[in-house]
């Protein structure tokens, strides 16, 4: 199954689980032994697997022992900054993000305290 945008958190939950389950077993080991090697216990893999929600730390560590780390870097990379931006700013870097007033602005109604008459 493709992870899709569409697919519900359930649904992504267990199609990792199921993935890293197969990636287990082509590195032929026993939950027990994954969960021995990434310091984790066995309900712990067999919960990740089987599409429920973990730690990230659980998460990491099993990614660590199945060789996937690699594969993080791929799946969020790092964000880059565009040179105008970095003009812009005198070449600082962003830290939050702060809307312009047209952003801030409703659908043109007027805002009122309580409850409309």
């Amino acid at each position: 199954m493709r992870i899709s945008p569409g697919l519900s958190d359930e649904a992504v939950l267990a199609e990792l689980g199921r993935r890293l389950a197969q990636r287990r077993l082509a590195l032929r080991l026993s939950q027990a032994e994954l969960a021995e090697q990434a310091g984790v216990g066995k309900r712990t893999v067999e919960r990740i697997e089987a599409g429920q929600s973990a730690q990230m730390t659980s998460l990491v560590r099993l990614l660590r022992v199945l060789e996937l780390i690699p594969a993080l870097d791929a799946m969020i990379p790092t964000e880059t900054v565009r040179p105008m931006t970095l003009l812009k700013q005198g070449g600082k870097l962003p830290q939050r993000v702060r809307k312009r007033d047209k952003e801030k602005k409703r659908s043109g109604e007027p805002w009122s305290w309580g409850e409309p008459e």
